[in-house]
């Protein structure tokens, strides 16, 4: 997969979820910052990068009301909205894509380290290590970024989501990737980004 059909398929959930795109854009961004700084070999660098891109592919399966919805969900929304991750993979496989950090990503990224996540309730390094790595930065735009039932935060609570990120380090979150995200913030890296 390149990054021309990655966009078109993210222009795709865009469409339907309007806070989408900006919330894509900076994921993907803190990506490739991500994989660089941790020296990724560049061929992984694009793997986490396009599963980023594709991650909330599966939203497009998501009633729109769910997805722009001003307020908490119901239960019965939020199991809902927790399908998009196998939505978005099984999309990408009948695409016959088969890149593992592209699929791991877009699968996985709401598993927990201690296995309270979704959708397969994955526990510890049973999560492929590029999903338990995107789920702190997915974690941190959702912190930071601007949702249809809440503003965004931006530059002035970004300390608050790093603390966060850190005070579930090993239960929720990767411990490693938690530090080299930290790192990223408390260097400046993140701030264009924000």
């Amino acid at each position: 997969m390149n990054f021309k059909l990655a966009n078109a398929l993210g222009r795709i959930v865009e469409l339907k979820d309007r806070s989408t795109g900006a919330h894509t854009w900076r994921v993907t961004m803190y990506a490739q910052a991500m994989a660089e700084a941790d020296r990724m070999p560049i061929s992984e660098i694009m793997g986490f990068m396009l599963g980023a891109v594709l991650h909330d592919l599966g939203k497009i399966d998501v009633p729109g009301d769910i997805l722009s919805k001003p307020a908490g969900l119901t239960p019965d929304e939020y199991r809902t909205m927790q399908c998009h991750p196998i939505n978005g993979w099984a999309r990408l496989r009948r695409l016959d894509v088969e890149d593992p950090f592209i699929l791991n990503v877009v699968r996985s990224h709401h598993e927990r380290m201690d296995g309270s996540g979704y959708p397969d309730g994955l526990h510890g390094k049973d999560i492929p290590i590029e999903a338990r790595w995107f789920a702190v930065i997915d974690a941190f735009d959702a912190m930071t970024g601007q949702r249809p039932y809440r503003q965004g935060t931006g530059k002035d609570g970004a300390a608050r989501a790093i603390a966060d990120l850190e005070a579930h380090a090993g239960t929720w979150y990767e411990p490693r990737a938690v530090e080299v995200f930290k790192g990223l913030h408390d260097a400046g890296r993140l701030d264009s980004i924000l």
